[in-house]
């Protein structure tokens, strides 16, 4: 295990490595060596502390893969602060969730993403922001949050620009942050991302540089990465997808890595052939887009080795593909939880191919893992289904101000329980079977339909609603809403007046495919609703049940 901090392994890479791509944009122009990268770190790190920023401050950043994001990442480790992460399909109805909870002083962002304004959105959260002077914002709503952060040339009331933070800490002695490296500990939370698990409104993940340190470094083993690598980015950094299989599994061996902003398919195709990329990551949607992509054919795949296909169900069919027509012969792919750093079960680069294509790889080293009898919680024989639990140095140092839930999901042993079903052979290959709670897996995106219900709720003709997820071809699985509406309505809301309601108020993956109104819901003897019994309604009613039986297959 590598016992040390972010910081500190930044520092290795750019003493062994000073000259070797560390950063590369190649539609933005930037190219930074790991000296380079470095350098800019200190710089970013020494205008947050200029700024106020304090070791176990909360700095949240809401953007998606620009280059400010991996410089934050890596200066807010630097002086000990929490980098937490946030979604980039945020609406008001999540920010202002995450914001209060995490506790957040410092919010960097841009300016917007797809059909949202981040902007607008802070600003009717917070209308204090206008008319604060930048770094002394005061809000009864957010009573930590004192420093607005934006990514880009334009001034904003109440706003520090980005490129200030290279000039505030200009006056600081750099030799700072080398005494408050000596005092930062490997086991200390660098890093908090939410994530709905599987039960409840979204909880804050603490994880610490020896969570992601040692968790980056085992998946870049089991893919035979080295400094030699191009590993090309275009899943999000505020997932572990981004910043752990990607970041810091390429840090770890001083690969270089190749960002796009977001996933665009002939934008990943181009950046794979112009930077002869390596090693590409990507959720099985990702690849099925550029393998159906029409230019397909123009590009050039000869350099690609290795790469890692997780963050839900990866249809064998689709890895087929994307070894023989890409020349990807070492992907891999990973199974994991937030909760875990993220990856738990890895294939390797020499599994069999049956075995890369109809498993999830088995424990990367240094992890426990079992498979136990939901209702005994005693270990099962190989082969036989139960819940996949884990133990060992990835294991989430708790959910923040959670303690309850931290408790049910960590036991005293310190075994983490996914809430996964799965079997595991006689050589420890897993494969994941299904789930013991109602998480939804759209797409690689963790949708809790509580969370969906709560903002339904709050639309004035539903009475009652249930959300659940039924199979789909493309993202595994979609969402229905099964709503109740309320006696004696004027107007009845229709089907799209359902889906539109949660377009505007929520992330776009977590709109209802699927909404059907009906007058009432199975329930067991005792009242509670059976939702097996409407996700079974929702396959006979929508004619899913070829998809569903390849799904369980």
């Amino acid at each position: 295990m590598l016992d040390i901090t972010l910081g500190e392994l930044l520092g290795q890479r750019a003493r062994e490595y000073p000259n070797h791509e560390a950063i590369v944009y190649p539609f933005e122009g930037v190219r930074w060596t790991y000296a380079d990268f470095k350098s800019r770190v200190d710089k970013i790190a020494l205008g947050m502390i200029r700024m106020g920023v304090k070791k176990g401050d909360h700095v949240s950043i809401w953007a998606t893969n620009v280059p400010e994001w991996i410089l934050t990442q890596f200066a807010t480790a630097r002086i000990g602060a929490v980098l937490v992460t946030v979604n980039t399909n945020y609406k008001t109805f999540e920010l202002e969730y995450l914001l209060k909870q995490s506790d957040t002083s410092t919010l960097i962002m841009t300016g917007g993403f797809k059909d949202s304004n981040y902007i607008k959105i802070i600003n009717d959260l917070c209308p204090q922001i206008k008319e604060s002077e930048p770094g002394k914002l005061n809000s009864d709503k957010f009573p930590y949050l004192k420093n607005i952060v934006f990514i880009g040339e334009e001034r904003y009331d109440g706003m520090f620009i980005f490129d200030d933070l290279y000039n505030m800490g200009e006056d600081l002695d750099a030799q700072i942050l080398d005494k408050i490296e000596n005092e930062l500990l490997a086991q200390d939370v660098i890093n908090m991302q939410y994530t709905s698990g599987t039960t409840g409104f979204p909880k804050g993940v603490m994880l610490t540089h020896y969570n992601i340190v040692n968790n980056g470094n085992a998946i870049a083993d089991c893919m035979h990465l080295s400094y030699e690598d191009r590993l090309c980015i275009p899943v999000p950094l505020f997932h572990c997808f981004g910043c752990v299989l990607g970041v810091m599994a390429a840090v770890t061996k001083g690969a270089t890595m190749v960002f796009l902003e977001y996933y665009n398919p002939i934008k990943v195709m181009e950046a794979v052939q112009r930077e002869k990329c390596t090693a590409l990551h990507g959720v099985p949607t990702m690849f099925i887009g550029i393998l159906e992509n029409e230019k397909f054919n123009e590009y050039d795949y000869s350099t690609l080795r290795t790469g890692i296909m997780a963050g839900s169900p990866c249809p064998i069919k689709v890895m087929e593909q994307v070894i023989d027509r890409m020349n990807m012969t070492d992907i891999t792919i990973a199974y994991g939880q937030t909760e875990f750093s993220p990856v738990i079960t890895q294939t390797r680069v020499d599994d069999p191919i049956e075995l890369r294509v109809t498993t999830v790889g088995k424990p990367l080293p240094g992890v426990e893992v079992k498979i136990v009898d939901p209702d005994t919680g005693k270990e099962v024989s190989p082969g036989v289904q139960g819940e996949l639990i884990a133990r060992g140095y990835g294991v989430m140092k708790g959910y923040y101000k959670m303690n309850e839930a931290t408790r049910a999901a960590i036991d005293e042993e310190g075994w983490l329980y996914t809430g996964d079903l799965a079997t595991m052979d006689k050589n420890q290959y897993c494969k994941i079977t299904g789930r013991l709670g109602d998480m939804i897996i759209r797409g690689g995106e963790n949708i809790y339909p509580r969370e969906i219900e709560e903002f339904l709720y709050t639309h004035p003709a539903i009475k009652d609603v249930q959300v659940v997820g039924v199979p789909d071809e493309k993202y595994g699985e979609e969402i229905m809403a099964y709503i109740i509406l309320r006696d004696g309505l004027d107007t009845y809301p229709t089907e799209k007046d359902i889906i539109d309601f949660v377009k505007n108020g929520l992330s776009r993956f977590k709109t209802p495919r699927y909404v059907s109104f009906i007058d009432s819901y199975p329930m067991t003897a005792s009242g509670k609703i059976q939702k097996y019994k409407l996700r079974t309604m929702a396959i006979d009613d929508l004619g899913l049940h070829d998809i569903a039986r390849i799904e369980t297959a």
